[in-house]
């Protein structure tokens, strides 16, 4: 059984909007440079851009070592560092182009595909994927962990945002400390999930 994990992750490898002092921090998880403890959850001091890009690139990694195929949007930044380390362990990578020009495409797509859809695509990405991770942070990311959740998805967080409604946070989605716990929790999250589905329902 081939699992298909999705990976949301920004174009340009930096920390989600709040950060830093700015407001709007507290729905951050786990990214560096923030006001406080008490604002974030993830790892303690956690690791900045660069550092980000590597766990992405580890990511890919751990995934294709398992033979799960990794799909993205196919740019740069996480999506090309992600495609980056699947690559290097013969995996396969699949972007999903906002556009139609395939050589908006990272180098290291098994499969580029041109959807011109823009952020639209970023739905086709979650129901192409049997699990998500959303690596750092950006609005698209937040999107995409958006309709993953509405759609039933499973989603795993490294480094990126968290959710609160009022004071309280809503733990909506596990969350997970380094590339290697979050591949493992994304490929259980995505195996659980096919299961699922296959299985024969009571008195079927």
């Amino acid at each position: 059984m081939t699992l298909y994990i999705g990976v949301a992750g920004s174009s340009r490898p930096e920390v989600a909007p709040g950060v830093a002092g700015s407001p709007g921090a507290e729905a951050v998880a786990g990214i560096p440079g923030s006001p406080g403890p008490e604002a974030l959850a993830g790892v303690p001091g956690s690791p900045g851009p660069a550092a980000l890009l590597e766990q992405a690139e580890r990511l890919g990694r751990r995934l294709a070592e398992a033979g799960a195929v990794v799909v993205c949007g196919g740019g740069p930044g996480v999506m090309e560092a992600v495609c980056r380390g699947a690559r290097s362990a013969g995996g396969a990578t699949v972007g999903l182009l906002p556009g139609l020009d395939r050589d908006d495409a990272n180098p290291h797509l098994s499969v580029a595909i041109p959807t011109g859809m823009g952020q639209g695509r970023n739905l086709l990405l979650v129901r192409s994927s049997d699990a998500l991770v959303a690596v750092g942070g950006g609005f698209g990311t937040l999107s995409e962990i958006a309709l993953a959740l509405r759609t039933g998805t499973p989603v795993v967080g490294l480094a990126t945002w968290s959710l609160r409604l009022g004071d309280h946070p809503v733990e909506a989605f596990g969350v997970a400390d380094d590339a290697d716990t979050a591949a493992r929790l994304a490929l259980e999250a995505a195996r659980a999930r096919r299961a699922g589905s296959t299985r024969t329902p009571e008195g079927g």
